[in-house]
């Protein structure tokens, strides 16, 4: 089933959209927000998120892979 934004319901989300989600909000996640949606929420940029999710690759997370 794809995952779709809770505030804007824009679908689908892609694997690394969902892996932010999860490691800035808690791994335990069913609902998730896009990427503008998610970094007007954590008070950000979609930049800052992208770069964020470089770091957590290069560091191996497994919500990345």
């Amino acid at each position: 089933m794809e995952k779709e934004c809770l505030a804007c319901r824009k679908s689908p989300l892609d694997k690394n959209t969902i892996g932010i989600n999860k490691k800035m909000l808690g791994n335990q996640l069913k609902t998730f927000y896009c990427m503008d949606c998610l970094a007007d929420y954590l008070g950000c940029s979609v930049e800052d998120l992208l770069e964020k999710i470089e770091e957590f690759k290069e560091e191996g997370c497994t919500l990345f892979i």
